[in-house]
């Protein structure tokens, strides 16, 4: 299958199939004429990589994990679950520090906004 029958089949731009690629999550072959050609299973691989995206996982733990996926990439074999366990505890820590920063700007606006109401007008004797 050509570069231009995948992405049709996948939805994924022929530009991100190329990146792909060059992450090692992808792989082709050369015809003569220098196209890329894939094979059977890129459509299903490139599912893969969409739903392993999806999940927040960069491409180089992807790279990793990919060759213990099976079916839609919705359920992996036991190999990844190091990894996709060390991405979850790595989310859960980025939403504690998101959570924190919330909590902290909101008490800056509300500690702002009731300055604000109580200053004296500018200009008033």
């Amino acid at each position: 299958m050509r570069i231009g029958a995948l992405s049709r089949e996948t939805g994924v731009s022929p530009r991100l199939l190329r990146y792909y690629e060059e992450q090692g999550l992808l792989t082709s072959f050369r015809e003569e004429g220098g196209h890329r050609r894939y094979g059977q299973d890129a459509p299903v691989v490139v599912r893969r990589i969409r739903t392993l995206l999806a999940a927040g996982l960069p491409t180089k733990v992807i790279r990793d994990v990919l060759p213990c996926a099976s079916g839609s990439g919705e359920v992996l074999d036991a190999c990844t679950l190091g990894h996709l366990r060390d991405r979850l505890a790595a989310l859960e820590q980025q939403l504690t520090e998101i959570r924190t920063a919330r909590d902290s700007l909101a008490a800056l606006v509300a500690a702002t906004e009731h300055a604000e109401q109580t200053a004296p007008l500018a200009g008033a004797a």
